[in-house]
């Protein structure tokens, strides 16, 4: 009985469905989160009379019988639609207004990508993230810095001790990429590229398409909670719905069963 088999794929794919669901809201108040969804196809057909075939009376079926075995999980598509900005008062927060990803060295010297930007300073003064990455290229704050600015062109200055103008420390620069929905999660809210992001472009802030930084703001998650919640609710009714079919398969074998006693 195909219905069984079909219906189980139905109830496999639900399940990814609902995983993605719970890791969108589970991210809710991750610092540049994006959220992802996952996609599904059709399986193959199998065709028990092909559309066109001649019948035995010369005439063609107009439409052919195919029954089709179910459906198959293809990707988690990340949807990179802006996050809301959310006021900190931190002078190192810094939010990126538009396209673009922030640059990180790892220890192994891997270049790495990240919406997230809660900066801190680490004990030589160097800009860098919660988990230590430096930024590329780096920035270095001295100790005597005050009135630190980052520009939304990415320039940063101070004001530095016994001097009553700003000093250049240096320039945050932006990454993005052509097809950033190709890009791989390595989590800690980093991404590396992959074939199909394909190469970072790098640019300046808030020029030639990129977006600017704004100081003091972060990039809240980009997860909408009304409308995971509904596609959980449809989730969970489309998983009862297959596992109902299989029930309603196994109820027809047992007829079966109990005609041929």
């Amino acid at each position: 009985m195909r219905a069984l088999f079909t219906a189980a794929t139905g109830m496999n794919a639900q399940q990814v469905r609902i995983d993605a669901i719970s890791n969108n809201l589970a991210n809710v108040n991750t610092t540049g989160f994006k959220s992802s969804r996952a996609e599904f196809q059709d399986l193959f057909y199998e065709t028990l009379a092909a559309p066109g075939a001649q019948q035995a009376d010369g005439s063609s079926l107009p439409t052919g019988v195919q029954v089709g075995h179910g459906v198959q999980f293809v990707s988690t598509d990340r949807v990179f639609h802006q996050g809301e900005l959310v006021n900190t008062g931190q002078s190192l927060d810094i939010a990126i207004e538009g396209d673009g990803f922030l640059q990180l060295q790892q220890l192994t010297g891997e270049t790495v990508y990240t919406r997230d930007g809660s900066l801190k300073l680490d004990r030589d003064g160097n800009l860098v993230t919660s988990q230590g990455l430096a930024l590329i290229p780096p920035v270095t704050v001295p100790v005597d810095a005050q009135e630190l600015t980052i520009l939304a062109d990415g320039s940063v200055t101070a004001r530095l001790a016994g001097t009553t103008t700003s000093t250049v420390l240096g320039q945050i620069d932006l990454a993005r990429f052509a097809n950033p929905a190709g890009l791989r999660a390595l989590g800690g809210n980093l991404f590396s590229p992959t074939d199909a992001s394909g190469d970072p472009e790098i640019g300046t802030p808030d020029q030639d398409g990129f977006g600017g930084l704004a100081q003091g703001y972060l990039e809240s998650s980009n997860v909408n909670i009304a409308e995971e919640l509904v596609q959980m609710i449809l989730a969970q009714r489309a998983f009862e719905l297959n596992s109902r079919v299989i029930q309603a398969g196994d109820e027809m074998m047992q007829t079966v069963a109990a005609v041929s006693r």
